[in-house]
Order: C-alpha cells, then structure tokens, then sequence
C-alpha cells in the first residue's frame, strides 16, 4: 500500500525508497516484529480467558506433555495478524503472486483455526474432520496453483523446473494443477505435524520463509537470472516482503513460545504457513527446492506415513512414537535438546537449498 507514495517522488526524496524490494522487506520485517511484541501479551491473555482449559493434550502423548495443559492455543493469530498487516503494508498490492499466497495462508488459517476452536470447545483432541479439513485445503491449493500457472511467463505455464539442471523443464500440462496443489497441501501438513514441542516448528518455518523469499527475489530479477543461470519468473521479488513479514512475526511469536511456551501455534498458524510455503514455492517455480529447505518437515511428514502404514501390515511400530520428534523424546532427549538440534538441521537444508541457485 505504502507503495503507491512513489508517485509523489521525483527521485530525490525519502518517498523514492519505497521503489526498492529490499527497504520495503527490511520495513515489513520491523513492523510485523513491533506488531507482535506489542500484541502478543494482550492476545494471550485474551486467548488464555476465552479458553479457559486452553489445548486438549494427548492421552498417549509423552508424560512430560502433561504439564502443559492450560496453555492457550491460536497463537498463529499473532502471527498471521503481523503478517497481514506488514504485507499490506509494504508489498505491492497490483501484484498477483502476493494475493496468491496471502490467499492460500488466510485460507488455511481460516481451516486451522474451525479446527482449534472445535478443539478447545469440546476439550478433544479431535477438531474438524480430515476429509473436510482435506477437501477445503485442496480447494485453496487447486485456486492457487491454477492462478500461478495463469500469471507465470509463457514458457513456464505448467512446466516444472529442476534444480541443478538448469535448462531442464518437464512439461506437466493439465497436471500441473494436481501436482500444485500436493505441493502446497503437503507443506501444510508438514509443518502441521512438526509444530509438537514448544518452538519446534516455528524456527524451521522462518528459515524456510527466509530462504524462498531470497530465491524469490533473485528469480524476480533479470540480472540475477542471467547470472545464476535460473528461470526468470518477473514479479516474484515481490514475496520476499511477505516472507520478511513472516520471519518478523515469527520472531515475535517466538518471543512467547519459547520453551516453556505461553502459548501454542495451533493448526490456525501451522497450517496458515505450511501452505504459504508451498505457496511461494509453486509460484517461484521451486518447488522441489522446497523437499529440500523444508527436509525437516518432510522428515516429520514421512515417519508417520511410515509408522500407519508398517503398523496396519505388522501391528507393530517403526518409532517409539509419530512424528518422529517424539521418538526422540520417547528415547529421554530433552525438549531443548530436539528443538535446537532441529533448528540446526533446518539452516543446513537452507543453505543447501540456497547453494542450488549457484551450482551449475
């Protein structure tokens, strides 16, 4: 929005800064930052008396998660709430993929949060059903990628691009739509299944926001295209604005779900930003970059696939318990010691993911 000032510039004055991507992702990471440290306290304990018994836990879950009953959940309001406003803020608003993916992460967090809430009212662990919570997020998914495909340059409508082979495309066609709307939905519920430990999630999403924004920029930029040897897809730098925000308000949101966290996520932000990392990735055309920033998540994903699908054939179990985060506590690591140690493996996949822009 604040972008529209540039025409009162005449390329000499303070409003001429607004013409750059990266001042203005430098001001949506401030503003989502200032947006969640002033919020953040109000919203919890707003959250903490309409909740009252705060998120259900597990009956089956590790013993140490007992202690945390009471904790409010939601907490990806704060989240999407520094999000939204730093992105309206400082993005362009006549650019397309900026809606695609605020589209897909107002959407998913509209489907975690009639999750969260049926949740906390009926004091379950069960929430909405999968095939609703399924069919809504194939929907956003299938809108989104089909309006990407719309948007990206001719030679890239319906082609997937490969990292490393740079001049490589595999021509999806109509299949593009369908293999969209798995990478999103399946990033969706990637992150959604990390977010079990206090911080665990939220550290990782910002890494991987961190490193699509950057990818973002550089493959909205000819110069950078030529040099690296990438698809040009003109106007994505546009989500590196988004992806600072994100990364501000995760700060911000991390400041309070920190172990011990005064507050949960819930499927209202993991949901809400699993599917705006799929999002960024099926607009940039990296989408199998995306396997790699975010390994972690699809680690988490894979053990439980592994464990449901081992357990229906033998009866019996692969982990000690799904998804794999709780093995490890299962096995006595403390919850820092997972938490950070996954930190760690998130910015090695990152820098791995960023280190295909330049191999050639």
């Amino acid at each position: 929005m604040l972008y529209l000032l540039t025409e009162f510039s005449d390329g000499g004055d303070v409003f001429n800064l607004f013409r750059y991507i990266t001042f203005r992702a430098g001001a949506a990471f401030a503003t989502a930052l200032i947006f969640g440290f002033l919020f953040g306290r109000p919203l919890i304990n707003l959250l903490r008396r309409k909740q009252g018994k705060g998120q259900p836990i597990r009956d089956d879950g590790p013993a140490t998660h007992f202690a945390k009953a009471g904790t409010p959940t939601m907490g990806g309001l704060l989240i999407l709430s520094a999000l939204l406003v730093s992105t309206l803020l400082w993005a362009r608003l006549d650019n397309p993929y900026v809606w695609i993916v605020l589209l897909v992460t107002v959407g998913f967090g509209l489907i975690g949060f009639a999750d969260d809430y049926a949740k906390v009212t009926k004091q379950n662990t069960k929430g909405v059903s999968g095939r609703v919570r399924m069919g809504l997020g194939l929907i956003i998914a299938a809108l989104a990628a089909y309006a990407a495909a719309r948007f990206h340059p001719e030679p890239l409508t319906n082609q997937l691009a490969l990292p490393l082979f740079k001049d490589a495309l595999i021509n999806l066609g109509i299949l593009f739509v369908p293999f969209g709307m798995i990478v999103i939905v399946g990033a969706a519920n990637a992150v959604n299944l990390t977010d079990g430990l206090d911080g665990l999630a939220i550290m990782p999403v910002m890494i991987a926001a961190g490193t699509l924004g950057t990818i973002a920029y550089v493959v909205g930029n000819f110069n950078f295209t030529e040099y690296l040897g990438v698809h040009f897809v003109p106007g994505t730098g546009e989500l590196l604005i988004f992806a600072s925000a994100l990364f501000g308000g995760g700060l911000g949101f991390l400041w309070y779900n920190a172990p011990p966290a005064a507050v949960f996520m819930g499927d209202t932000g993991s949901l809400a930003l699993g599917g705006a990392l799929g999002a960024i990735a099926v607009c940039t055309k990296h989408e199998i970059v995306l396997a790699i920033v975010g390994g972690l998540f699809v680690v988490e994903a894979l053990s439980v696939i592994i464990q449901v699908l081992y357990f229906k054939r033998t009866g019996r179990r692969v982990f000690l318990m799904a998804p794999i985060h709780h093995h490890f506590e299962k096995k006595g690591w403390a919850e820092p010691q997972i938490v950070i140690r996954f930190w760690i493996i998130s910015l090695i996949l990152a820098l791995i993911g960023l280190a295909t822009l330049k191999v050639r």
